[in-house]
């Protein structure tokens, strides 16, 4: 098995089940051009999300980690009439594109963009009152336990929580590994999340691992019960 091998076969995915968009392109190309890292989830993985918000019928999305909007606008577009989703960008650079990308995308409705870093933002969506049906935590990875211990509160039973990248290349099972895109703190935080769900009866959760375009990596799905 190759990276070549995987990338061959992300082609021919998204050649039978993944359309040509021009919008998402655009993102993409828009967030390249402007120097942002190419740490997007790929089409399929959009797709994946916007599956997620399709059969779930979400209407209340947030998302933790906005980059370039490239999931953001997958999200968004899923979203039934009447629905809002409110992303969280540290990065005043990345916060700029994304803004344009959401825009272009015609989706500056619907979307509310904050600026800051997640764990101080999320705070103030608690104070607010806000529930979110779907959350996507996608930022920081040595943040993951705070993203996690927000998004339990701003969550109810039922809402679907997402997490991207908690396998990284194998590194979460091997002390002698090094993730030259996480550091040995990301590294912690993903380990740190899956011990945080494994003694958190409220949620119900599982963790996929997937090849790709983007390498060896996976996800977490879990559901608030209560």
């Amino acid at each position: 098995m190759t990276q070549e091998l995987w990338d061959e076969v992300d082609r021919y995915i998204c050649e039978h089940l993944i359309p040509a968009d021009a919008t998402l392109e655009a993102a993409l190309a828009a967030s390249d051009a402007a120097g942002l890292p190419p740490i997007a989830v790929t089409a399929p993985q959009g797709k994946l999300l916007d599956l997620l918000v399709r059969i779930h019928g979400a209407v209340q999305i947030l998302e933790i980690g906005t980059l370039g909007a490239y999931s953001t606008i997958w999200l968004a577009r899923a979203m039934a009439a009447g629905g809002r989703l409110i992303t969280l960008e540290a990065n005043p650079q990345y916060a700029q594109v994304a803004a344009a990308n959401i825009a272009n995308a015609g989706l500056d409705e619907i979307v509310q963009l904050r600026v800051g870093a997640a764990l101080e933002t999320l705070p103030q969506l608690v104070a607010a009152g806000e529930r979110f049906d779907l959350i996507f935590i996608d930022a920081d990875k040595q943040n993951n336990p705070g993203y996690l211990e927000w998004s339990l509160k701003l969550s109810r039973p039922g809402t679907v929580i997402v997490a991207d990248n908690v396998v990284r290349d194998g590194a979460i099972v091997d002390d002698g590994v090094r993730d030259p895109t996480i550091g040995d703190a990301g590294v912690r935080g993903v380990r740190d999340l899956y011990e945080l769900l494994a003694a958190e009866p409220r949620v119900r959760a599982t963790a996929i691992q997937t090849v790709g375009a983007k390498g060896y990596d996976g996800f977490i799905l879990g559901l608030v019960q209560s």
